[in-house]
């Protein structure tokens, strides 16, 4: 067992594609943070609305506690919608990724703000499972290092921020790209244990500027300038899936547990 890195940051949003937050520690369940996109927003279409189609909503800023079933909206003019999130009504169905997702619209104050801010109706949706709404495994993760190699090969003066890859976990004290090394071996962040399934593909959200949403950096081709991939995918961090939950807090260390295979 190699103690490899530290947790430095934690990013959740309770809403996919609105602001990040930064607490010290999440719970790690099976299906991944309860506080982390556990509702999303749909067009009049009912299509997925976030960061990808409008990347302006991560200015608006989202609180969830599970406990109490309280959601909150802080929209940038001072707008606060927040009520009782367990309030739901229409039964919806999103495709997120290629798969179906089943929810149902929030009965509140949040979509009629929103839809305001973004210009369009949209509808705020809850899935009926905790987890759904997540990418394609339950936790996410990247290097320091691997966010400095990209910034760093593509000559910008400014560092990249590493809130631009929303991943759940950034860690550090491993060299670039190491997590990528990691993929079939069993990892202990904390106390939880995760397996590290397959690469991240980036998507058009990294190329925003985390606190605006404004397109300023194309972030895809420049991983793709130094890091080629057989299916063309710009390839940044990796994805696991929880094999032991447990609490995961900055400062955790990070110990791969290396495989008979030599990962």
């Amino acid at each position: 067992m190699i103690d490899a890195a530290r947790v430095t940051r934690l990013n959740v949003a309770p809403v996919k594609g609105t602001a990040l937050l930064h607490p010290d520690r999440v719970s790690m369940e099976r299906h991944g943070v309860a506080e982390n996109r556990r509702f999303h927003f749909v067009n009049a279409q009912g299509r997925l609305f976030s960061g990808a189609r409008h990347g302006p909503l991560v200015s608006i800023r989202s609180s969830y506690d599970p406990q109490r079933e309280w959601l909150e909206l802080r929209l940038p003019d001072g707008t606060v919608a927040e009520g009782d999130a367990s309030r739901t009504g229409e039964s919806m169905t999103t495709v997120m990724w290629g798969r179906d997702v089943p929810g149902r619209a929030l009965e509140g104050p949040w979509s009629d703000a929103v839809s305001s801010f973004v210009g369009e109706p949209v509808r705020l949706i809850r899935p009926e499972l905790a987890g759904d709404a997540v990418d394609s495994h339950a936790v996410s993760i990247v290097s320091l290092g691997s966010v400095r190699e990209l910034s760093e090969r593509s000559g910008r003066e400014e560092p990249l921020d590493s809130r631009r890859f929303r991943m759940l976990i950034e860690i550090d004290g491993v060299p670039a790209h190491e997590e990528d090394r990691w993929i079939g071996c069993e990892v202990r962040i904390g106390g939880s244990l995760v397996r590290v399934i397959r690469p991240d593909p980036r998507c058009v959200v990294t190329e925003q500027n985390p606190d605006t949403g404004l397109r300023d950096f194309d972030t895809r081709k420049s991983i793709r300038a130094y890091r080629p991939s057989v299916d063309g995918d710009a390839n940044m961090g990796v994805y696991a899936d929880v094999v032991e939950p447990g609490t995961v807090s900055v400062g955790d260390v990070v110990s791969v547990l290396v495989e008979a295979s030599g990962h």
